[in-house]
C-alpha cells in the first residue's frame, strides 16, 4: 500500500470541497496512450488505489506498462468507537489522495485499446467516483 515515507506535519486540517473545483494539474495523458480520468471529486484511499492497480495488472497479464498518477499524501485521523467529545484530535488512521474532476489517475501503454479499456473499466469499479476512459488522441 502507498503511504508517505515522511511528512512535515503529521495531522492536517480536513479541507473543504466547495463548488466545482476542476483539476489544474495532471489533466492530460503524459506517459502512456490510454488513461482513466476522474469526473467527480473524491478522496481515494491507498487501499482503493492498490485494488485498482491489482485489477488492471491481472487483466493485462503483466503486459504493457501502468503509471499511477495519484499518491495518497493526505492523512485522515479517527478516534476510537464510543469516545467522548474532547480529548484532542485522533491518531492518523489512513492516507488519501484528494482527486478533483479532470485528474488523470492511471495511464497505460504497450497494449491494445480494447484490452486497456477493459482493464481500466475493471479498475474503475474499485474506485468511489465516476471515471472516463481517454486516449492520447482525445
Amino acid at each position: 500500500m502507498l503511504i508517505p515515507k515522511k511528512v512535515k506535519h503529521r495531522k492536517w486540517h480536513k479541507g473543504r470541497a466547495r463548488g466545482k473545483r476542476l483539476a489544474t494539474r495532471k489533466v492530460h495523458i503524459a506517459f502512456g496512450q490510454f488513461g482513466l480520468k476522474a469526473m467527480e471529486e473524491s478522496w481515494i484511499t491507498s487501499r482503493q488505489i492498490e485494488a485498482a492497480r491489482r485489477a488492471m495488472t491481472r487483466y493485462i497479464k503483466r503486459g504493457g506498462k501502468i503509471w499511477i498518477r495519484i499518491f495518497p499524501d493526505h492523512p485522515v485521523t479517527t478516534k476510537g468507537a464510543e469516545m467522548p467529545m474532547g480529548k484532542g484530535k485522533g491518531a492518523v488512521d489512513h492516507y488519501v489522495a484528494v482527486v478533483r474532476p479532470g485528474t488523470m489517475m492511471f495511464e497505460m501503454d504497450g497494449i491494445s485499446a480494447q484490452i486497456a479499456q477493459e482493464a481500466l473499466r475493471l479498475a474503475s469499479y474499485k474506485l468511489p467516483l465516476k471515471t472516463k476512459f481517454v486516449t492520447r488522441e482525445d
